[in-house]
């Protein structure tokens, strides 16, 4: 079995460039970008920026693509779902780990830089929360995680109803979180939350949260994907 994984997880290397090219050359350019900016404006302040959440948005297109056009391709050469979905998986956990502990060592060396000499914070977003380096890491493994488990997701919907399945996902999120922030409004519960969030170890919300909802992803991705069609 584990050679027929391997063997489709090639299906995906063709993809390198959006796999691994993609989001280096974006996180390259949203690294640049700032920086010459924070680099003119010559503050000291800290600058804040959130562009590295820029290779977000192209690992989750790559996740699409593989159940919107791989995973059609893949069962037409004979490849059984449940080889494809393993060998996608297996693709996902190499580039979580390798973008991850990629985005963990630009942290370590943006702090030790001063913010890369102009007081930028990129990398070292999760480190303004907590200052252990193992909870940084797992933050970035878990958050990448749920990026590619969402595309997954998205991708098996769209394969097996199209738009409509899409539009009916993002009504069925806008309305279900319009509802829990009504409610919670309603009962004056945002002191709580902030509470939970603020007084929860620093891993359960960084962490565990993103990682428990990557696996529910992953989960319905697989439900969908095992009735699929070509």
């Amino acid at each position: 079995m584990i050679a027929r994984v391997l063997s489709v997880a090639r299906i995906h290397v063709v993809s390198w460039p959006l796999l691994f090219a993609w989001p280096l050359g974006v996180l390259t350019a949203a690294f640049a970008i700032p920086w010459v900016i924070f680099a003119l404006v010559d503050t000291e302040d800290r600058n804040m920026t959130g562009s590295v959440y820029s290779i977000l948005g192209i690992a989750l297109a790559f996740y699409l693509v593989a159940m919107t056009q791989s995973l059609p391709f893949a069962l037409g050469l004979g490849v059984t779902r449940r080889d494809y979905f393993l060998a996608t998986l297996l693709v996902a956990l190499t580039q979580i780990v390798g973008f991850g502990v990629l985005l963990w060592g630009l942290s370590a060396a943006e702090q030790a830089t001063d913010g890369w000499g102009v007081n930028m914070v990129m990398f070292g977003i999760p480190a303004e929360f907590t200052d252990n380096r193992l909870v940084q890491l797992g933050t970035f493994l878990a958050v990448l995680a749920l990026i590619a488990a969402a595309g997954l997701l998205m991708g098996a919907i769209q394969q097996r109803w199209r738009v409509t399945g899409l539009y009916t996902l993002g009504a069925v999120v806008l309305v279900l979180g319009g509802l829990a922030a009504i409610l919670v409004t309603w009962q004056r519960w945002w002191p709580e939350v902030g509470h939970w969030f603020t007084d929860s170890p620093r891993a359960v919300p960084m962490v565990l949260l993103p990682a428990v909802l990557a696996a529910v992803c992953l989960g319905g991705a697989w439900m969908l994907v095992r009735r699929a069609t070509a």
